[in-house]
């Protein structure tokens, strides 16, 4: 069996990108998962971090894999709640992805200005409100 033609060959061959990038983000989940970033030497310190003392929209975002990979969902939203919902939504549009190769369709994603003001904005906000007296519940 070979071919685009809908064939298994053709199909395994429109899925290599997909499970490439599938295959690279599970190996860094499992990496973050065997190596507990709550331990410290094993990662580099946020820098922004250690010399403003501002949490950067990244902050708790290793240990919210950790926690993601251990099952511990509500330790992950409390370590980074923007990056588990990243996390998800990297889920979702990978399968659609995945699903779109299979069919031999093609598969972009057409973010125009808005979407990227709007992601900037959210970006922004989640920073701010985590470095405000109340929004202590948003610190890693």
């Amino acid at each position: 069996m070979s071919g685009t033609d809908g064939t298994t060959g053709g199909t395994l061959r429109r899925l290599a990108v997909p499970l490439g990038v599938l295959a690279a983000v599970a190996a860094a989940f499992a990496y973050v998962g065997s190596v507990d970033p709550n331990e410290p030497g094993h990662y580099p310190a946020c820098p922004l971090l250690q010399y403003t003392g501002i949490y950067c929209p990244g902050c708790g975002g290793l240990r919210s894999a950790h926690a993601v990979v251990h099952g511990d969902l509500t330790a992950a939203l409390g370590d980074n709640a923007l990056a588990v919902a990243g996390y998800a939504l990297f889920a979702v549009l990978w399968v659609v992805w995945a699903v779109r190769a299979a069919r031999g369709r093609e598969f972009r994603i057409a973010l125009g200005r808005p979407h990227l003001w709007a992601l900037g904005a959210l970006l922004l906000v989640f920073t701010v409100v985590r470095n405000l007296p109340f929004g202590g519940w948003l610190h890693p």
